[in-house]
């Protein structure tokens, strides 16, 4: 990297998953409105030609008018040479393919278990993880033979684990597990200071939030606004709105099962007193089945069970649209995702300091958690920095739903390193979703390890 005169060029970023016809699209666009930064973006991927397709898309950005720096777009064929050198790594991979991601979400219907995303938590989400995590293996080792001294940020899901294998393989490392869940609770509250006081033209960052928790089951203790405390407020909103819900369009949840109305965040609200932070589909993965016992349920709630028939639908239309940018037919609009690695980079290089929240090991932030399990608080970005702000502890009870999480996750984790079916069955059966009989649970266990096993090799399948 190069410093001048308030700019740095000559960055160098891995992007592992450069393929990726969704997050490369808005990071393209994040960077090219940046007028601080510049440098090259090495893409890898497994398939090489999706990499050379970004390699296209990204390079043609550099002739729009609007573009305020140039970023050279460049893939590589391997790990090593996509890392050699480089500053900061970024990780987006899809781990499987829409046939595994169908067992994960679906195959537990079949036992009457629901989930909402089935991909952090509850039964897809650790089987997910068994695929995701040797993966993660291969990429921490990698990153610390050819970039040791990289900062490296995590997008993949499930987070936690994520970046968690990240550490357990590269204690040296220095990764964080980015998530944008927090900014949509920071912009409900928006939205109710304009409701219940009529203020409008707030930022996101003028509302101060502590953060506690583990992603997407991520919770807010303190809120304010100038010398508002929130807490009071979102009281008599949430009583305002707890059997409508409350959206950005009324009854949007109807017709997108990627949104929600906010009612299931109400709900953990009144019980616990403290604001629960992820969107509703998430928080209703990490309880008992009170949200999602069935469809109807999950429609009393307000929120959607996003099927895998849907994903592959929005698919073949982002496919379609992919096509039309690299024909020139499309023009890649050039706006602004709302995601913070342009921010992050600026604080980690010096240029910007400033605090989010973000997932990485506990070594105190986050009172009555495992020391070393990945946590969710709010940290200080700072040349070549990255201090976790002290969060404190959460109220008893949220504690310990959040503790059962932490513990089962580090549970998952070792079962994947060791390849121990045995270990990741009690993983399975200590997941409060997984709230049916033993034997059942064993029968579902053992389809969905059959449905993925080509991504499990050496496991006793």
């Amino acid at each position: 990297m190069k410093f001048n005169n308030g700019k740095v060029n000559e960055i160098q970023i891995a992007y592992i998953g450069g393929g990726s016809m969704y997050w490369a699209k808005n990071l393209i666009a994040d960077l090219a409105l940046d007028e601080q930064l510049s440098g090259t973006i090495r893409l890898y991927d497994l398939d090489y030609d999706k990499a050379k397709n970004n390699e296209k898309l990204g390079n043609s950005v550099s002739d729009y008018a609007e573009t305020k720096s140039r970023w050279t777009y460049k893939a590589y064929p391997t790990l090593k040479e996509a890392l050699s050198g480089c500053d900061f790594v970024f990780i987006s991979i899809l781990p499987g393919t829409f046939t595994e991601m169908a067992s994960d979400v679906h195959e537990p219907e079949k036992y009457g278990i629901y989930q909402a995303v089935g991909d952090t938590t509850g039964p897809g989400g650790l089987v997910r993880a068994l695929r995701t995590i040797p993966m993660y293996v291969e990429i921490a080792q990698a990153i610390e033979r050819f970039s040791p001294d990289a900062w490296v940020f995590n997008y993949t899901n499930p987070m936690t684990l994520c970046t968690r294998t990240l550490y357990e393989v590269f204690p040296g490392i220095k990764a964080l597990g980015c998530c944008h869940e927090i900014f949509g609770t920071q912009g409900l509250l928006i939205r109710m200071l304009r409701d219940m006081e009529g203020i409008e033209g707030v930022h996101r960052d003028e509302v101060k939030v502590n953060v506690l928790g583990i992603n997407h089951f991520t919770w807010i203790d303190q809120a304010t606004f100038q010398n508002i405390d929130l807490l009071p407020m979102y009281r008599k909103f949430v009583d305002k709105y707890y059997e409508t819900g409350f959206e950005h369009n009324k009854d949007a949840w109807m017709t997108n099962t990627y949104t929600a109305a906010n009612r299931v965040k109400f709900d953990l609200f009144r019980r616990y007193g403290i604001i629960a932070a992820a969107g509703d589909r998430h928080l209703a993965e990490f309880m008992p089945p009170w949200y999602m016992k069935d469809p109807e349920t999950v429609r009393y709630w307000k929120f959607g069970l996003t099927t895998v028939a849907s994903r592959v639908e929005k698919h073949l239309a982002t496919e379609l649209f992919y096509r039309k940018l690299l024909s020139g037919e499309e023009k890649l609009p050039l706006k602004a995702s709302g995601e913070e690695e342009v921010r992050q980079l600026k604080g980690l290089i010096g240029l910007q300091p400033f605090v989010t929240n973000v997932n990485v090991p506990n070594v105190g932030q986050m009172k009555g958690i495992p020391l070393g399990a990945v946590v969710e608080t709010n940290a200080y970005f700072s040349a070549n920095s990255l201090r976790p702000v002290y969060a404190g502890e959460l109220p008893p009870a949220v504690h310990n739903l959040v503790l059962q999480h932490t513990v089962n996750q580090e549970l998952i984790l070792k079962a994947a390193l060791q390849k121990d079916k045995a270990l990741a069955f009690n993983a399975f059966v200590n997941d409060p979703l997984v709230n049916i009989d033993v034997n059942e649970a064993e029968m579902l266990f053992e389809q969905m390890l059959q449905n993925t096993k080509s991504y499990l090799p050496g496991w006793n399948i």
